[in-house]
């Protein structure tokens, strides 16, 4: 018989592994950026000596650079010190500093036969001087008084640099072995008494095959709460969602009741305006329907993944079909062409549709869509795209902003319609994390749509 797995011995090997694993992961992390930021630094002082040089430079009478003022370092002075500046450019010979004595630097910006030249400051390392590696800061300028492509250049040796990388990753090393080790003792200790309350589990066990009980009556272990907590959590969702499945289907029944009372009297009564009342009454059927099935379709597509769809696209396409049903109305389209939702084309279309078609219809022929208005910078930076939708209608008074989102609400009665365009809205939206709200148009004096929606 095989014999069976220590479970302390997995939890040990798991707990070791993910030990090593994230310490490993987080000192290479921190590594990397102790050591950029030491290379940095580096470079930035080279930056501040090339600043002030190019700030001390002069063209003297026979077109050759001086500098009116000396440089502070007094490394520049010694022969051989590691810092090192140089001059170059045109047909002058080069001027080094007092540094590097005989030797000349051998810089990317006059090799490069004047391609070099862009006024940026350009960093990269060197090894022309045997035993001693330079990091060279370079940059190409035109002097006033002179037309000459001078390439000002300071180089220092990265002994110091090295030295300092090598200091924070010995200190990394023996910081997080000290922590690894640790980890791993606390991680024994708490698999040691941790696994300890589970006899009592067993005991409860025997209990409950000896009585014959067909439930554990005594409290358990702490430990075992959590699964507790997660089945009563599954349980408490199945029961939810059936009883959201139970309310929808009530109120499409209820919905759908009256239509088919309507119809069925006129039937019975041999109504003159029968066909009417069975289109009318088969319209608001069908936009009951709809508005189920979006909701279903939304809960059903988000549960599948993300989406991608691009919101200009999208409100391109509606207001080809509304400027079809409008076509004495305007509608125009205007912000980020590249701003993309992570919700479904045809949620989105849903959605538009309904807001645009609500606008072209109760407002005065004008309608004005913005996506990501430029005001908008605190909904851009909380992943939030900001869709606004605007017309010159008489609006929606405050008060009935919010009622005007139930189901079947209406406030323009003389108009055909259902009232369910804004409960579509508000449901879909935010089964995928938006939002929907209505205010005042400062451009138009209508109704103002804020539709918010998660970019993708």
């Amino acid at each position: 018989m095989r014999p069976r797995a220590s479970l302390a011995r997995r939890m040990v090997l798991i707990a070791a592994g993910w030990i090593f694993v994230l310490l490993l992961g987080g000192g290479i992390a921190l590594e990397r950026t102790l050591t950029s930021e030491v290379e940095s630094n580096f470079d930035e002082q080279l930056d501040y000596i090339l600043t002030a040089m190019i700030a001390s430079a002069e063209i003297d009478a026979s077109g050759e650079v001086y500098f009116y003022r000396t440089l502070g370092d007094q490394r520049f002075l010694e022969p051989g010190s590691g810092l090192y500046w140089q001059i170059s450019g045109g047909d002058y010979e080069p001027w080094p500093s007092r540094s590097l004595w005989d030797r000349t630097l051998e810089l990317e910006g006059v090799t490069a036969q004047g391609e070099h030249f862009d006024s940026d400051v350009h960093f990269y390392n060197s090894g022309q001087f045997a035993g001693e590696p330079l990091r060279i800061a370079e940059r190409t300028v035109v002097l006033p008084g002179s037309e000459t492509r001078w390439t000002f250049a300071v180089a220092s040796a990265t002994e110091q640099m090295d030295t300092q990388i090598s200091r924070v990753r010995l200190i990394l090393i023996w910081s997080f072995a000290v922590l690894g080790l640790g980890l791993l003792v606390m991680a024994l200790l708490q698999i040691r008494y941790g696994l300890s309350p589970l006899r009592r589990v067993r005991a409860a066990i025997q209990n409950l095959r000896a009585t014959g009980a067909n439930r554990i009556a005594e409290p358990l272990p702490l430990e075992v709460q959590p699964l507790v907590d997660e089945v009563n959590a599954l349980l408490e969702h199945t029961e939810r969602q059936a009883e959201e499945a139970r309310r929808h289907a009530g109120n499409l029944a209820h919905a759908l009741k009256t239509p088919l009372t309507v119809l069925t009297n006129a039937a019975t009564a041999r109504a003159p305006d029968l066909g009417e009342a069975v289109m009318r009454e088969t319209r608001t059927m069908q936009r009951h329907v709809d508005h189920h099935l979006a909701r279903a379709r939304a809960v059903g597509r988000r549960a599948v993944g993300h989406s991608r769809t691009n919101v200009f696209a999208s409100a391109e396409a509606v207001r080809r079909a509304v400027e079809r049903l409008y076509p004495d109305g305007r509608l125009d389209i205007a912000g980020n062409r590249s701003a993309e939702v992570a919700i479904e084309r045809q949620d989105l279309d849903e959605m538009l549709g309904n807001l645009i078609e609500n606008a072209a219809k109760y407002g005065g022929g004008s309608v004005f869509v913005t996506i990501d208005p430029d005001e908008d910078t605190a909904e851009a930076r909380e992943g939030q795209c900001l869709i606004w939708i605007e017309d010159d209608g008489p609006g929606i008074p405050e008060a009935e902003r919010v009622r005007i989102f139930d189901r079947g609400a209406r406030l323009d009665t003389g108009k055909p319609g259902t009232g369910l365009g804004l409960a579509i809205v508000r449901d879909v939206a935010e089964i995928y994390g938006g939002s929907v709200t209505l205010g005042t148009s400062e451009d138009l004096g209508g109704l103002l749509v804020e539709l918010r929606l998660p970019r993708a």
